[in-house]
């Protein structure tokens, strides 16, 4: 049996993945890579300045004007200096760069930065600066990325639409008529949309893996405990995971290499320590699927109409795993129906959670706990944030220990089957019908509870696109998405 580090070759085999930015000494920053963009760095082809101002022009020219996406709550106002910065010591000392030297990024709008806000989307948190970084930004600065800018959000990451009080909808850069998916679709959007080179998204139930479906992105739902969620406003202390959500495969892992680590603060890393490779693009072999067992879990694919073009683009995916050397699975998993819809423990523990984050903030802080901030009345998330406070014995009470047992079962269920079927990952679309248009009341149809019902990773990769039409020209992109045990 495979590890669940292996099922990132595994993805990286079945989609094409971007060439470097840098050929023929010419420099494109649209679907610019890591790669590209050291290498036009290194050749003396691109200063980290040059780079930043290109990206900081994309982002005023389309994120509030023309296509107004509303991607983008704030833009780090020190990203030039910044940039600056990292061209002299860079020229000082090149072999000293970081890994991630001068590569932007935009965090979702819920990371703790201590040099910019962190309001979770919200008009009462706009001022709202935390005293230090979350745990993974820490390292991520360390690595030398550029913090380029926060990315909108679904308010308190509470659901799919990506809409916010603070930063109104975010719109979908293939089909303006609908949503880029959520919680994470601001950075979704931002990423699709070319105003970075790497993005950063939370997942409760599939806030990193639906946006990457919808902006044809990869996302990744890490193991639980490799990542650790220490800084970021949370939702849940069983379900919340936090990873990349980039263009490529390769940039993914290079992402995850910097963000994976043990951390004190956050308890749960303790079962990643020690178990996490030297570099996650060393899997990413040429015949990661050639004798590879793929189950396709049939009940989370749908049977009506308006399935059609998500089961068609799925069954071209399967169809090039098989080409590239896969042997298809195909398998049905009752207990999925039965367990889905009992699993779920966020709406449990979202008030002692963020009792928590609120405690951490300082005595400066606009908002000083859950209570108060729903009493601000403020939230596009309202009714929720209503019904996390009205929970009463949360953590404490039986439906809460039952829907824990109910976990533990589903998860039993789902490493049965994998040994049953010895097969190395399970294969699904993670949403069953397109993502919703800007004027639905939810995203509907998602799968991404075998995962967050489960604590076992998942990796969404771009499967295909939709037939084209007059608001959608490339059509609306579809993601596959890959489940492993590890």
């Amino acid at each position: 049996m495979r590890k669940f580090r292996h099922f990132i070759g595994l993805a990286a085999m079945t989609i094409s993945v971007s060439p470097a930015s840098a050929q023929q000494g010419l420099f494109h920053f649209q679907e610019a890579t890591i790669a590209g963009i050291h290498a036009a760095l290194a050749a003396g082809q691109l200063t980290c300045t040059q780079l930043t101002r290109l990206y900081l022009d994309r982002i005023a020219a389309y994120n509030m004007q023309g296509p107004a996406l509303h991607a983008i709550i704030t833009v780090n106002p020190s990203a030039m200096e910044i940039a600056a910065e990292m061209d002299r010591s860079y020229r000082a000392s090149p072999a000293r760069a970081g890994p991630l030297h001068c590569i932007p990024i935009i965090l979702k709008d819920n990371f703790n930065t201590f040099d910019l806000p962190t309001s979770g989307g919200n008009v009462s948190m706009k001022t709202s600066v935390p005293p230090a970084d979350a745990f993974t930004v820490a390292r991520i600065r360390k690595s030398g990325t550029l913090i380029l800018a926060k990315a909108n959000l679904q308010e308190f990451a509470r659901g799919g639409m990506s809409i916010s009080s603070l930063g109104g909808q975010v719109r979908n850069p293939y089909d303006l008529n609908r949503t880029p998916g959520g919680s994470s679709g601001g950075t979704g959007a931002a990423i699709a949309a070319n105003f970075a080179v790497l993005g950063t998204g939370s997942d409760t139930g599939q806030s990193i893996r639906s946006p990457a479906s919808a902006n044809n992105l990869v996302g990744i739902r890490p193991t639980r405990g490799l990542v650790s969620r220490a800084g970021v406003i949370p939702n849940s202390l069983t379900q919340d995971e936090i990873s990349p959500i980039t263009r490529t495969v390769t940039d993914a892992a290079l992402l995850l290499d910097v963000m994976a680590s043990y951390d004190p603060a956050d308890p749960i890393t303790a079962f990643g320590n020690g178990r996490v490779p030297r570099s996650y693009t060393q899997l990413l072999g040429t015949d990661a699927l050639k004798g590879a067992r793929i189950g396709v879990m049939t009940n989370l694919f749908g049977t009506a109409e308006r399935h059609a073009e998500v089961n068609q683009v799925m069954e071209g995916v399967i169809a090039k795993m098989e080409g590239l050397g896969a042997t298809i699975v195909r398998f049905n998993l009752p207990e999925y129906d039965a367990l889905a819809s009992t699993v779920s423990t966020s709406q449990f523990e979202a008030r002692t959670v963020m009792d928590r984050y609120f405690a951490t903030l300082g005595p400066n802080a606009p908002i000083k706990s859950f209570a108060e901030l729903v009493a601000t009345k403020t939230s596009a998330v309202q009714k929720t944030l209503e019904a996390e406070l009205a929970v009463v014995d949360g953590m404490n009470s039986q439906a809460y220990k039952d829907r824990t047992l109910n976990r533990d079962k589903l998860r039993l269920a789902v490493a049965k089957k994998v040994a049953d079927l010895n097969i190395d990952a399970i294969l699904y679309p993670l949403q069953k019908i397109l993502v919703a248009p800007v004027t639905a009341e939810d995203q509907l149809e998602r799968n991404g509870t075998l995962s967050n019902g489960t604590g076992f990773p998942a990796v969404t990769f771009p499967g295909g696109f939709s037939a084209p039409n007059a608001s959608a020209p490339l059509g609306v992109p579809l993601g596959a998405e890959l489940l492993g045990l590890d």
